[in-house]
């Protein structure tokens, strides 16, 4: 809390004319501490304050868009390095309620010690006059901005990307903040995750995939990772179809996550289908992966879902789509080997590592999984229900050295069975051959 600071040692030339003429609140604050040691009439006037009580707060205090000694260090980082600084926020009023304001910050020195003076407008009457003059087109994009954490527009030819001001808050940031390029977003996905998200975003530019869609970990401002789900597709194109600009948003689901997490701390395996989880399946391929190094052995992994599994729950319903899945899963763990390992990775989809085990003999079982798959006959409610799958095949270790590695070659290839008409088994020496014809 702020120690109230007397107006006449502070000196400053034509204090009473500023108070009583100013309409703009104006404050001047310590840097290091954030205390608020002046302000205008306006300024404690639209806190509901008297000035007094306004001595005693800080920008931690009064802004609720500031949410801790650190970022307000960082924030002050950025002020003295530009001299300024415009920041959207809210204040804190006495009774509780929230001022919109935009908010320009100055560096000033008086007598060797440095101060910002900061300017908040209140936007209060701007936003309703501009909520109400929207048209239908900005009054959707206003929608669905306000729907998610962050919109951002990407044009693929200059590398321009536009951040929202809501998915810069979300990481921390001001308005001004985060240069508009693509590098600013690589940057703040977290190393493990990018390959995996830069590979979805590229198949879906090839056309290799019907949307762009990721869930990764993202850093902020603070340099903490928060967990993030990005939807997005290409929103222009050429007149000759080439891809010009794609848009997306941003979720924030770090809270989701983290109780994901917790459930899958009690068990390692799936409740519906009692096969090993995606948790056990990094654990296990680790393993398996460290013995195949060690030995200089094969490792291979098959990936797989279900073709069209969402038709069966569209026509019999989720309690069909459920026996699905229990029925196709026992029938799987009936038809691998005992050294295998077979994961539900979530949904239709199912991973299986294949130890000691080459990338042509791990073709060979996938293809007897896709057979075995493609003559069963599931009778459900007096229904006979038929499923099929599509298969993605990588070995170690020459399609991957480590885990992101060999995911993305076999994820790859489960792809390219799925745009070759599915209910095949492909592998990237499948996709080699291909190109090749």
């Amino acid at each position: 809390m702020a120690t109230q600071t007397s107006e006449a040692s502070i000196d400053i030339p034509l204090l009473e004319v500023i108070r009583e003429s100013m309409m703009d609140a104006v404050y001047l604050i310590d840097p290091e501490s954030s205390n608020i040691i002046w302000v205008n009439r306006a300024g404690y006037k639209d806190l509901q304050m008297e000035q007094n009580e306004v001595l005693h707060h800080s920008v931690l205090s009064l802004q609720k868009d500031v949410h801790c000694h650190e970022h307000w260090l960082k924030i002050a980082d950025v002020i003295r390095q530009n001299k300024k600084f415009t920041f959207i926020g809210s204040h804190i009023r006495k009774d509780g309620s929230e001022l919109p304001v935009e908010i320009n910050t100055s560096l000033i020195e008086h007598q060797g010690k440095e101060y910002f003076l900061s300017v908040a407008r209140d936007i209060s009457a701007r936003r309703a006059i501009e909520a109400e003059t929207q048209e239908r087109s900005e009054q959707i994009w206003f929608a669905v901005n306000a729907c998610t954490d962050g919109l951002w527009d990407w044009e693929i030819n200059s590398d321009h990307v536009y951040f929202s001001p809501q998915l810069k808050k979300m990481l921390g940031y001001g308005p001004e903040e985060m240069q508009p390029v693509v590098d600013t977003w690589k940057n703040n996905v977290h190393p493990e995750d990018l390959p995996l998200v830069l590979q979805s975003l590229e198949e879906h530019i090839q056309g290799k995939r019907e949307r762009y869609e990721a869930t990764y970990r993202m850093s902020n401002r603070n340099g903490h990772y928060i967990w993030v789900h990005d939807l997005g597709c290409i929103s222009l194109r050429s007149s000759c179809g080439k891809p010009m600009r794609v848009t997306g948003m941003v979720k924030d689901i770090t809270d989701y996550k983290q109780q994901e997490f917790k459930l899958l701390e009690l068990a390692a395996y799936d409740e519906l289908t009692k096969l090993r989880n995606r948790r056990e399946f990094k654990r296990i391929f680790d393993i398996q992966l460290d013995f195949a190094k060690r030995h200089e052995s094969s490792l291979s992994l098959c990936l797989f879902d279900f073709d069209y599994f969402k038709t069966i729950n569209d026509q019999y319903g989720h309690l069909a789509g459920d026996f699905v899945l229990k029925e196709i899963s026992r029938i799987l763990a009936n038809n691998i080997r005992s050294t295998d390992f077979l994961f539900r990775w979530g949904g239709e989809e199912f991973a299986l590592i294949l130890a000691n085990t080459s990338l042509n003999e791990a073709e060979v079982l996938a293809e007897e999984l896709r057979k075995l798959l493609s003559q069963q006959v599931l009778n459900y409610a007096e229904h006979k229900i038929k499923i099929t799958g599509s298969f993605g095949v990588a070995s170690y270790p020459e399609y991957g050295k480590n885990q992101s590695e060999l995911f993305l070659a076999a994820d790859s290839a489960l792809y390219q069975a799925k745009s070759r008409g599915r209910n095949l088994v492909c592998s990237p020496q499948s996709e080699m051959i291909l190109d090749e014809d």
